[in-house]
């Protein structure tokens, strides 16, 4: 099954991603942990993106489609794939859609996780990040022995300035404004499937298994 999830910062993206790849034995596709996994290994992307990021500027939507392609078009993702963070607006969907139909690769849904803003502020609040790594936890949902180190790399674990209330009504609203359009564009090709995520994680999981008609 090839999947998108869809929301905003905080909805729960990675941790339904994490818990539909154990199920379904398919890989979740960060595109933040792909950029940083591309900038470690020093592939000739990965040198253009670290190029860019250090200069402060985001990296290109053309750097980014082509480190997808590249997953996408690996054995990792030979029998499905849950991709999170990408895209977020209509040409990235639109370079997505080109990259799957070279691929000879079709999308089976887009599952739209919905949520009250206030429920993702006080999310997000709880939200740590790795100063190494670039892991993220949630006290909330993370089972971590020290919430000052990551159990990944033993790195320090803080809260990001982003993460503040006033910025993440910032990016919610920048959010809703630059991906209401990719929405509507995945909505026209009869792809989304909405889920309600501001139930326990559980219970999402169950809802958007519902939805795609398989097992929790």
């Amino acid at each position: 099954m090839q999947l998108i999830l869809f929301g905003p910062p905080g909805v729960g993206k990675g941790t339904q991603a994490k818990l539909l790849s154990m199920t379904m034995s398919i890989p979740h596709i960060s595109t933040g942990d792909l950029l940083r996994e591309a900038v470690t290994a020093e592939t000739e992307l990965g040198k253009k993106a670290k190029a860019v990021m250090s200069s402060g500027q985001l990296v290109s939507d053309d750097i980014m489609i082509e480190i997808i392609r590249s997953v996408l078009g690996s054995e990792k993702c030979s029998q499905g794939f849950i991709l999170d963070g990408f895209p977020r607006t209509v040409p990235q969907a639109e370079a997505l859609t080109n990259v799957m139909n070279e691929l000879h690769k079709s999308l089976d849904a887009v599952i739209d996780m919905k949520i009250d803003e206030q429920i993702v502020i006080d999310r997000l609040s709880r939200r740590l990040s790795c100063r190494s790594c670039g892991r993220i936890y949630n006290l909330s949902v993370d089972q971590l022995v020290d919430s000052n180190r990551c159990p990944n790399c033993n790195g320090e674990l803080v809260h990001r300035n982003d993460d503040t209330p006033e910025t993440v009504r910032k990016r919610l609203h920048i959010y809703t404004l630059s991906t209401e359009p990719v929405r509507e564009f995945y909505r026209a090709k009869g792809l989304i499937k909405t889920v309600d995520a501001s139930g326990t994680v559980e219970q999402v999981n169950k809802d958007i298994c519902n939805a795609l008609g398989t097992p929790a």
